[in-house]
């Protein structure tokens, strides 16, 4: 069911009941994240399996001590990231207390955290003045939803409520980053860049790596169901004899010319080449695409600076099987 009724959603997170709640990445499927039955319930929702660990949401920043142990030596550089970005779209890892459990973590001794900026579900989180883990509301895998009729798409039936606050504001998951011996390590590419991090400590990238340390770093995932495929010229690309394609793009529309009459439909993230406007339309568009019933997406590649890593990061991700 979708609904504004935010006393309901606190009084079923209290029961131990799941509550797809927006913040200002994703809409994000939320539990008390110190109850580990009302976290299985999670994994059930969305069929995600159990080695996959999650991102608990602070009420506030005086949580933080509760759920980790913040290592001395990088201390100040912690509490400097936290002065700048929360609440808001980063998430860093830290390790964790006896008191977060296991199944929240994957089993590892490191739990990644953060506070969200986003108003409901800060006054939902305050209101019940507990942690939640709250991984985005959708199938296992499948396309991260930015609206609330998207988290219906996914999960209607599986989940009692859904919070509708509009559109989420940036589109894409949170950074995630690990402090290690005065050292930034990105862990997951997202809204805050390599540059405003390297602002504060020397910034290392984490790709590839064949161990998961943190939420969100397996090679396949944010997948439609419609294959994706990355392409670096559209001009260059021709669909197979009968074959439907939609055309993802960064720039300007260009509905009539030989470029779109290629494709069975065109979607552009950004007709001004913004980058923020892009991450913002980017699961939406690939839903619309994924929605048509097309034999192929294919997508065009954007620069990677920026905001733009983080996209093509999802885009690499979703195009990976």
């Amino acid at each position: 069911m979708i609904s504004t009724d935010r006393v309901a959603a606190v009084e079923l997170l209290r029961k131990g009941d799941l509550v797809a709640l927006p913040t200002e990445t994703v809409y994000g499927l939320a539990a008390k994240a110190l109850n580990p039955i009302a976290v299985a319930k999670i994994f059930e929702a969305k069929e995600r399996p159990r080695f996959d660990p999650l991102i608990v949401h602070l009420p506030n920043r005086d949580w933080l001590a509760r759920i980790v142990d913040v290592p001395a030596g990088d201390r100040q550089l912690i509490g400097k990231l936290a002065d700048k970005f929360w609440p808001g779209p980063v998430t860093i890892v830290l390790p964790k207390r006896e008191i977060v459990p296991d199944i929240v973590t994957a089993g590892l001794e490191t739990v990644a955290v953060r506070l969200s900026a986003h108003p409901v579900f800060a006054e939902i989180v305050g209101e019940l003045d507990e942690p939640l883990a709250a991984p985005s509301a959708n199938r296992f895998g499948c396309v991260s939803p930015t609206t609330a009729q998207h988290v219906l798409d996914e999960l209607g039936g599986r989940i009692p409520l859904i919070i509708d606050a509009g559109p989420t504001e940036h589109g894409i998951e949170s950074t995630i980053v690990a402090v290690r011996d005065g050292r930034i390590a990105i862990l997951r590419r997202g809204p805050i860049t390599d540059e405003q991090l390297s602002e504060f400590a020397e910034v290392s990238t984490v790709v590839g790596t064949p161990k998961i340390s943190s939420p969100g770093q397996l090679p396949s995932h944010y997948a439609p169901r419609t294959p994706l495929r990355l392409i670096e010229s559209v001009e260059a690309f021709s669909p197979h004899k009968g074959q439907r394609v939609g055309l993802l793009q960064f720039g300007q529309r260009r509905t009539g010319d030989r470029r779109s009459l290629k494709f069975a439909a065109v979607r552009s993230l950004s007709e001004r080449q913004d980058l923020r406007e892009a991450a913002t339309n980017l699961f939406r568009h690939v839903r619309e695409l994924d929605a048509l019933g097309l034999d192929l997406i294919v997508a065009e590649r954007i620069p990677s600076r920026g905001l733009g890593a983080a996209i093509m990061d999802r885009l690499e991700r979703g195009s990976h099987r």
